[in-house]
């Protein structure tokens, strides 16, 4: 078993920033893709940022320039630095993962539970 957990989700003004963090835990041999999506209201799901095993990274247009990405692999962690938010930012951010497991070295894709993210005044 394999468990994402989110946070630092909330509620920010136009303008603010958030940073989120997501750790993995449980039979882990090794992480490769780390990446979030968020899904708002009535909308589908999208692809907000990812990072790769080595460190590149890939990011939605519409948050270009604004957040950020990293990724701390001795901690099993990914974060989402969110500066400049606007109202369309609001949504449902989700941490997702490409794991191989301990043996027996199982790949598993797995989804944390969600963190919301308000931008209003």
């Amino acid at each position: 078993q394999v468990h994402l957990v989110e946070s630092g989700g909330g509620l920010v003004q136009p303008g603010g920033s958030l940073r989120l963090s997501c750790a993995a835990s449980g039979s882990i041999f090794s992480i490769t893709a780390m990446g979030w999506y968020r899904q708002a209201p009535g909308k589908q799901r999208e692809l907000v940022a990812a990072i790769a095993a080595g460190g590149n990274t890939n990011y939605a247009d519409s948050v270009k320039g604004r957040f950020t990405i990293s990724r701390d692999n001795a901690k099993d962690t990914v974060y989402l630095q969110l500066n400049s938010l606007k109202p369309d930012d609001t949504a449902v951010y989700y941490c997702q993962t490409d794991v191989v497991t301990l043996a027996p070295y199982r790949y598993l894709e797995v989804w944390g539970q969600g963190t919301l993210v308000t931008v209003s005044s």
